[in-house]
């Protein structure tokens, strides 16, 4: 993810998701790059991200078989804010994603272009790479991986491959158990079905025509959603958490103020724990640098006292 936001910015020079719109008809190979990253990271299968979160979430119903009653009623917790996590992480990255989609909305990102330098694709790919293949065949490498947990903790999965490498089975195999290649099956065998229904016993065509504008006479972009219009289902679900400050502005002119001259919309969302939890350790840990700094006076003569006395100092310690 973060090189190929290094990459899109390379090619822009934009930074703004919300002047972003329509990179993947310009750089679909860096778009679809970026989605496996964005399905990944959200935990979704059969990537990567969902087997570990599915394994934490397993660990997490084997609480009864713990001894400490205090490790007992944290774990249930830690589970429920990783839930939380994931359904944020979703909605962050379905407003990432939504630079790629619509139409451009700045001039930058109109004349982009896939990334000349082979490297700049190659990177991402073989990292998305990878987290399909950790995702797909988890239980050969939690079998590889297995060595290394055992010679630190002097434990293992008791029975991850007892099925055989098709299936995952971190407890045992009438406990629970999952397997990644035949959903990955499913998910083609889903959409290969669906071709044939709608398309091919159906009789019916694909025919490429503009998109409908409701009679307006062609989209642009002020008409498609940006980037915090795609996530705002989910800004209004987790709008708690937040301190959302949303204001619309509106000009209107023409007999008894019907006609709409202006329309200003301005959203602000910040998180709550900032200025109590963040923000005074912020302001300590500058308050501290600016007095260290009055150390650093740029005279030679000051820094040759300093190599002196703790010279003396650390003779004087270790006799």
């Amino acid at each position: 993810m973060f090189l190929g936001a290094g990459a899109i910015l390379h090619q822009t020079h934009e930074q703004s998701l919300e002047n972003m719109g329509g990179l993947i008809h310009c750089m679909p190979k860096l778009a679809a790059i970026f989605l496996i990253g964005c399905l990944s990271i959200s935990g979704l299968p059969p990537f990567n991200g969902f087997v570990s979160e599915w394994l934490i979430f397993q660990t997490a119903l084997q609480t009864g078989a713990l001894e400490s009653g205090v490790i007992r009623s944290l774990i249930p917790t830690a589970s429920a804010v990783l839930a939380l996590t994931s359904a944020l992480a979703a909605a962050c990255f379905v407003k990432v994603y939504g630079a790629f989609l619509g139409l451009p909305r700045s001039r930058h990102v109109a004349t982009g272009h896939e990334p000349a330098h082979l490297g700049m694709l190659a990177g991402p790919a073989w990292l998305a790479g990878l987290c399909v293949l950790l995702g797909v065949f988890p239980t050969p490498i939690i079998e590889g991986l297995n060595v290394v947990t055992g010679q630190l903790v002097g434990d293992t999965l008791p029975g991850a491959a007892a099925l055989g490498w098709l299936w995952l089975t971190p407890v045992a195999p009438e406990v629970a158990s999952y397997s990644a290649p035949l959903v990955l099956l499913g998910i083609f065998l889903t959409g290969w079905v669906c071709y044939q229904l709608l398309y091919r016993r159906a009789g019916l065509e694909v025919r490429r025509a503009e998109p409908w504008d409701c009679g307006f006479g062609g989209l642009n972009a002020r008409m498609q959603y940006t980037s915090t219009a795609f996530s705002m289902p989910f800004r209004r679900i987790f709008e708690p958490v937040f301190d959302a400050q949303e204001t619309i502005e509106e000009q209107k002119e023409g007999p008894s103020g019907f006609q709409t001259t202006r329309l200003q919309y301005q959203l602000r969302v910040s998180d709550r724990a900032w200025p109590y939890l963040y923000a005074p350790v912020a302001r300590a840990v500058t308050w501290l640098s600016r007095r260290v700094g009055r150390l650093q006076t740029g005279n030679i003569r000051t820094y040759i006292a300093y190599s002196f006395f703790t010279l003396l100092i650390l003779l004087w310690g270790i006799s």
